[in-house]
């Protein structure tokens, strides 16, 4: 039987496994396909413009590309079961922890599987030689991988991976594995027993690198068990099952996470944002470039310099929209929340500039801020 779609990608890369998780979830009549080099070159770069993954592809030749613009895609041809929360708190929190795991996380996910390398070397080759060559023998895989992905451990420095980030990276990392490990304990999902964006936004990361490659495996069942347990739900999922806790209810165990959200990654966004700010006043009609040079930042007890990236602001707009819509008793609760964790000075920041992505192309540009309701 002919599939609906097609999803280009490979079980290590962080975002196809966001999207998987997805359609496993949605219950649709997909396949997944390795994204090997010929696919990249007679697929993806011709529909996309550059060779990146996961792409889906529909049987009507459409391509969709972005794990969020893919999510959203889908959420509007099949919303049964949907993964946004209709309360407003609610959607509030998944929305701001979908942008925690996709870009944050990436930081210890990244240094948990370049910095020891050592340790997992023979199966993190092989993982990227096979999009090279799917027949070559493991060996063969292993030197393919070797020439292939020096691309991806070449990021490491520009994410902020340094001798002297690293201890802070991680003991800020087990921190949220055993604040995550808590509420696990208690909930399947985060906000209840069915997974919401803000699931998908963190299993990206804490399932390729942090709870697939060996090192950081080993290390989630040891001190997160109900974390991993956690990876394996949302690869297994109970197909279009669950509720959202009942009242707009945001579990306390939560909260430590959420603060940490506020505190860390939010300046770094709000930093890139006015840099995304200054470079359209500068470039007017320009698309932004993905990386806007280095700016400190902060990561747990970890202070260092790391790429200012512009694609955070497109993310952070979905959440800030979210709460510049509610009013009345819906916006109280949020600002309470908000002030509990440190974030209602960020969530009330003025958007200069409103960023969207363009169909065939990768890097932001000026848009429209959209009306509110619209």
């Amino acid at each position: 039987m002919a599939v609906d779609y097609i999803l280009y990608g490979s079980e290590h890369s962080l975002f196809t496994g966001k999207a998987r998780a997805y359609l496993r979830y949605k219950h649709l009549n997909w396949e997944e396909r390795l994204a090997t080099r010929e696919v990249y070159l007679n697929t993806i770069v011709p529909n996309i413009g550059a060779p990146i993954i996961p792409v889906l592809e529909t049987a009507a030749g459409e391509y969709v590309q972005d794990t969020t613009d893919i999510i959203d895609f889908l959420e509007a041809r099949h919303p049964q079961g949907t993964v946004y929360p209709e309360q407003p708190v609610q959607r509030l929190v998944a929305l701001l922890l979908e942008l925690y795991g996709d870009e944050w996380l990436v930081i210890p996910a990244m240094h948990y599987r370049w910095s020891v390398l050592d340790q997992q070397h023979d199966f993190i080759m092989s993982e990227f030689g096979k999009l090279s060559d799917p027949t070559a023998s493991y060996e063969e895989q292993i030197a393919l991988g070797a020439k292939t992905s020096r691309a991806f451990s070449g990021m490491v420095p520009a994410l902020g991976i340094t001798a002297e980030t690293i201890p802070g990276i991680e003991a800020a990392y087990l921190a949220l594995l055993d604040q995550l490990d808590s509420h696990f304990s208690r909930f399947d999902f985060l906000l209840g027993s069915r997974p919401s964006i803000g699931d998908y936004g963190l299993i990206g990361p804490l399932y390729a690198h942090l709870g697939r490659d060996p090192v950081p495996k080993a290390l989630m069942e040891a001190r997160a068990p109900h974390v991993a347990a956690w990876v394996a739900r949302m690869n297994n999922p109970q197909p279009l099952a669950g509720e959202y806790l009942a009242d707009d209810v945001i579990p306390e165990t939560l909260l430590p996470v959420l603060a940490t959200v506020c505190r860390d990654q939010f300046p770094d966004v709000l930093d890139a944002i006015e840099q995304n700010s200054q470079w359209l006043d500068a470039n007017p009609g320009g698309s932004i470039p993905r990386f806007l040079g280095m700016h400190r930042f902060t990561f747990g007890a970890a202070t260092g310099e790391r790429i200012v990236s512009s694609y955070a602001q497109w993310l952070f707009q979905r959440a800030w929209r979210h709460y510049q819509s509610l009013a009345g008793a819906d916006r109280a609760a949020a600002d309470a929340l908000l002030e509990n964790v440190g974030g209602l000075a960020a969530m009330n920041v003025e958007l200069r500039h409103w960023v969207q992505r363009r169909p065939g192309q990768l890097e932001l540009v000026q848009g429209q801020m959209p009306r509110q309701g619209a």
